[in-house]
């Protein structure tokens, strides 16, 4: 068995998976003025499945029927969780969105509490006390308030537990390669149906289109799925989650450097204690699993 990663290596290409993502979200802003959203996903995934099949060509022979069906059915989450996505990030600012996203980290026990009637702790209902006056401040700032694009944005956070909570119930000892080719494919299935219900106008694609279609298939589907699922096992579920908290980060650095967004006082407030809402149950929670090891370390 090869021995684990250092600490740093491990770190390292979690947060580059982060820095990918957020790159996804100035990317799909891009992709999507020129593309309706459907079509930019179905795109997006079918490249990606392509991509992801030349990878999996010396295995291929252990597809069987059990992974297909649990890669069809994570898959389904993935694509309701990516046409959510692009429909928010073309209805409202990347900034706004990452940050919203982000609310994933609180859905999952909110799911988890109606489903299995597990507990809610004190510090996620601090969290979603707070992220609740986070929206409220967004929905009072900048032009437009709290619009549609932020509505599917906090749908699409929602749907994002899903599929992570969807991925952790459904998948057992299966192989991650073949599982992410049967995921992708399933997701560009959706997006294709979508379009042949929608039947839309001709569209032309332009060479911006093309390359945001061509980094989200690369890097934030194909590369981050391979890191995440490569380096994510060596840490615990509390500390990958305040890792990725640094996706909305990245958005907000995108928006302002590359599109010149600009949040008002009221936004900037209310992002920050939706910001706080994920930080700070995770952080928590982080605290608690060290405590607990130096607890039941065994001595010298």
């Amino acid at each position: 068995m090869p021995p684990s990663p250092s600490r740093g290596r491990i770190i390292f290409f979690l947060i580059l998976t982060t820095v990918f993502w957020g790159g996804s979200f100035l990317f799909t802003k891009i992709g999507a003025r020129d593309l309706p959203p459907a079509i930019f996903v179905l795109l997006r995934f079918s490249l990606a499945s392509l991509l992801m099949l030349a990878l999996c060509l010396p295995r291929l022979g252990r597809l069987d029927r059990t992974t297909i069906l649990r890669g069809a059915i994570v898959g389904t989450a993935l694509g309701v969780t990516n046409l959510t996505f692009v429909v928010g990030i073309k209805g409202t600012s990347i900034s706004r969105a990452g940050v919203l996203n982000n609310l994933f980290v609180l859905f999952i026990p909110l799911i988890a509490r109606i489903l299995w009637k597990e507990r809610i702790g004190p510090s996620h209902l601090a969290g979603i006390l707070m992220a609740s006056g986070g929206i409220a401040l967004l929905a009072a700032g900048g032009g437009q308030g709290f619009n549609r694009g932020d509505l599917i944005s906090t749908l699409c956070a929602f749907f994002i537990a899903v599929h992570i909570i969807t991925v952790s119930k459904v998948l057992k000892d299966d192989d991650v390669w073949l599982i992410s080719l049967v995921q992708f494919s399933v997701v560009a299935l959706m997006a294709g149906s979508t379009v042949a219900l929608q039947q839309p106008a001709a569209i032309k694609v332009s060479r911006e289109a093309l390359f945001a279609i061509a980094y989200c298939a690369v890097f934030s589907t194909v590369i981050c799925f391979t890191l995440q699922n490569t380096y994510q096992r060596y840490v615990t579920p509390t500390q990958a989650g305040l890792i990725y908290t640094l996706d909305p980060v990245w958005s907000l650095l995108a928006g302002f450097g590359v599109l010149g967004e600009r949040l008002a006082p009221r936004e900037w407030l209310g992002c920050g204690l939706i910001f706080l809402a994920v930080v700070v149950p995770l952080a928590i929670r982080y605290l608690q699993e060290r405590r607990l090891l130096q607890r039941y370390r065994p001595a010298g």
